[in-house]
């Protein structure tokens, strides 16, 4: 079995004998509980080893598909926790933790939310889901202006990284 298997071991469900879900599902349920939350789903035509080397590579090749984002600078790593500084393209900042696994990752900071996932798909190529926008401070939500678009557009640069 591989990082990137969906079954029982991967997901961490096997201890609590709870049904395993892939990376993908759990992406749209934590997205299901943030008020405002849009995920934008697609198979693309490459291995998910492949894809998911490219979005993880925080510090490269995340900038480089998420139009919003300038440049992120990991500072901190401790197991599957990340500590990061993002800059956006107008010159905001934000301190963003959260954890990076295999083919998945939630990031939040007190004024942003990131969620990407990426899991095998059965019949070939890796589904991917992305979500995220600005943040409600103190609450559990996103502000919906434009998020949805911006989710779409990081969706498209992502699958031209991986043409």
């Amino acid at each position: 079995m591989t990082a990137y298997a969906s079954g029982a071991a991967a997901s961490g469900a096997a201890a609590s004998g709870a049904a395993a879900i892939d990376t993908v599902a759990r992406l749209r349920v934590m997205a299901a509980g943030v008020r405002g939350a849009r995920v934008v789903e697609r198979v693309v035509p490459a291995p998910v080893e492949r894809v998911w080397a490219l979005m993880s590579d925080l510090e490269g090749e995340f900038g480089r598909f998420q139009p919003d984002m300038r440049r992120v600078r990991v500072v901190r790593v401790a197991g599957d926790r990340v500590e990061a500084v993002a800059r956006s393209r107008w010159g905001l900042r934000a301190r963003l933790r959260g954890v990076l696994r295999p083919g998945w990752c939630w990031l939040q900071s007190r004024f942003l939310i990131i969620g990407m996932a990426a899991a095998p798909e059965p019949g070939g190529g890796t589904r991917v889901a992305l979500t995220g926008g600005v943040r409600v401070p103190g609450r559990a939500a996103i502000v919906p202006l434009g998020a949805a678009a911006e989710l779409a557009e990081a969706m498209a640069r992502l699958e031209a990284r991986l043409g």
